[in-house]
């Protein structure tokens, strides 16, 4: 069998065509039927507006023989009407709409008959000929919805899978428009999206040439040389970090070690930032060499308690340093980086520099967050594009297969 192939806004037509000779007549009677139950309700509600005038026009007179049958009477018809009222007459006639209209009469009906059974009896014999107009009416009724049922399992439900066939069609035009819709707002985030990119990359352009012109390369290869000075330092220095850490010690308990506080803050200036320490030094660096002095006497006198060989690695650093002046050369060249970093961080230039790597960092900073936030929207409405996508998918595939199941053609929507 072939598969004849349809766009979404095609399908209805050609299913209307194929289709029409079925439903048509289908339609038509379901309509008739509906009218005539309508109608039999509209009877049984004037019937029951009968019950209720006659019932008062006797309450009003109070015949005490017929006073309270007439109460119980004008009471069963006003439940009458009541649930009469509740039932909804389908507008437009389709099969879930006249199975509902249908359900709600029998439910009105099954409740109608209990009263009927149970309150007719006990207003006997009053009342008789109102009764009987009424019951007249009431069976009449019952009549006309057996009918409509009758008429819904037997010939209505077997086009139901074609109404439903045609809601989904409605549905699956209402999605794809929506799908448009989302479209287009996806569109016009990502054109929202596109601009703070660019503008992104271009400050990002801009404060990388400003970052490796003269000024600022220059501060970068100093402050490269002053960490390499650290370091080196730091292992000249590596046999002395123990005792520096005993005598730093015995100095915070209460001046056991002999330091002042200038020496003091020296010694915390050699344990962390020795550069800085030594850079920050007269020449001949007179304080490193007051606080080893004292750092021997401590040593001499046994009271960092160093063991044998830590004490002869740090007796060797301190008489290399005293005596050898073995750190002569390394504190030539941390003042003269410390000088031209000093020199270079007072020039105008590098300060424009960056006061203007500041604002353009700021204002980076401020559109990655209206980024961030276009690319959120950005997200919910791709998540809602593919949900929709989803459910047309599977629209499509269910009018395929109703088709299929209906009237035995294979069909494709595209």
């Amino acid at each position: 069998m072939s598969e004849l192939k349809f766009s979404s806004s095609e399908i209805k037509g050609w299913l209307e065509n194929e289709t029409s000779s079925t439903l048509t007549p289908v339609h038509a009677q379901a309509q008739k039927l509906c009218d005539e139950t309508r109608m039999a309700l509209q009877g049984v509600t004037d019937a029951s507006k009968m019950l209720l005038d006659n019932s008062a026009k006797e309450i009003e007179k109070r015949n005490m023989r017929i006073y309270n049958r007439a109460r119980a009477l004008n009471k069963l018809a006003h439940l009458f009407l009541d649930r009469l009222k509740k039932i909804n007459v389908p507008d437009k006639v389709s099969y879930d709409s006249v199975n509902k209209f249908a359900q709600e009469t029998q439910k009105v009906f099954t409740v109608t008959e209990i009263d009927i059974r149970n309150w007719f009896p006990r207003i006997s014999p009053f009342f008789i000929m109102d009764r009987r107009k009424f019951l007249m009416v009431y069976e009449k009724a019952k009549l006309t919805l057996v009918a409509l049922n009758d008429f819904l399992t037997e010939d209505y439900v077997k086009t139901k899978t074609l109404e439903e066939t045609f809601q989904l069609i409605n549905e699956l035009h209402a999605l794809e428009r929506q799908l448009s819709e989302v479209a287009a707002q996806r569109e016009d985030l990502k054109n929202e999206r596109l601009p703070i990119e660019k503008e992104i990359a271009e400050l990002e352009q801009k404060t990388a040439e400003l970052k490796s012109k003269g000024p600022i390369d220059q501060l970068h290869l100093i402050e490269a040389e002053a960490e390499a000075l650290n370091n080196e330092l730091k292992h000249a220095l590596r046999h002395l970090q123990k005792p520096f850490i005993k005598m730093q010690a015995l100095a915070l308990q209460g001046g056991g070690a002999g330091l002042t506080p200038d020496e003091l803050h020296k010694l915390n200036q050699y344990l962390e930032k020795p550069f800085e320490a030594l850079a920050t030094e007269e020449a001949g660096y007179p304080v490193l060499k007051q606080i080893l002095q004292k750092l021997a006497r401590l040593m001499d006198e046994d009271r960092l308690k160093l063991k044998a060989d830590k004490a002869r690695k740090a007796e060797q650093t301190l008489s290399n340093i005293l005596q050898r002046d073995v750190l002569a050369g390394l504190y030539v060249r941390c003042v003269d980086v410390a000088v031209r970093e000093k020199q270079l961080l007072a020039s105008t230039m590098l300060d424009e520099i960056k006061r203007s790597l500041s604002l353009f960092q700021e204002q980076i900073e401020q559109l990655k967050a209206r980024k961030l936030g276009a690319e959120a929207h950005e997200a919910i409405k791709e998540h809602e594009y593919n949900a929709i996508m989803d459910r047309i998918r599977n629209h499509k595939s269910a009018i395929e297969k109703n088709v299929y199941a209906s009237i035995g053609k294979k069909v494709q929507i595209l």
